[in-house]
């Protein structure tokens, strides 16, 4: 899908204004991200923003809230695509519908409960 991959040095240390860089494809096309954490507190949440990237606009708010004696991993993302209105119905909100239901479905695999 989008062969992604962190190109930053292990380890990172994560704390607010830690630059992160990727590099991954999009419908084959490689792409150079880096975004920053803007704000850490954990246990509870975290967010990254865009710095450079695909998007006009990406803010990603990961928050992790402790439910029937679990946790339930919650993202919310503001966007904005380049192109307009109908490549974001053709191309870029598809592709962000997979990123997350791929997310979803690997962090219920990693965690599930035998």
């Amino acid at each position: 899908m989008l062969r992604f991959r962190v190109a930053t040095p292990a380890p990172i240390e994560m704390a607010a204004g830690t630059r992160i860089a990727y590099r991954l494809r999009i419908r084959g096309v490689p792409v150079r991200w880096q975004s920053e954490i803007t704000v850490w507190e954990p246990p509870v949440r975290f967010v990254d923003e865009q710095r450079r990237g695909p998007y006009r606009l990406w803010s990603h708010e990961h928050t992790f809230i402790e439910q029937d004696g679990g946790t339930l991993c919650r993202d919310v993302v503001n966007y904005a695509a380049p192109g307009g209105p109908l490549v974001h119905h053709l191309l870029v909100g598809p592709d962000v519908r997979r990123i997350f239901e791929y997310r979803r479905e690997t962090l219920a695999e990693l965690f599930a409960q035998t």
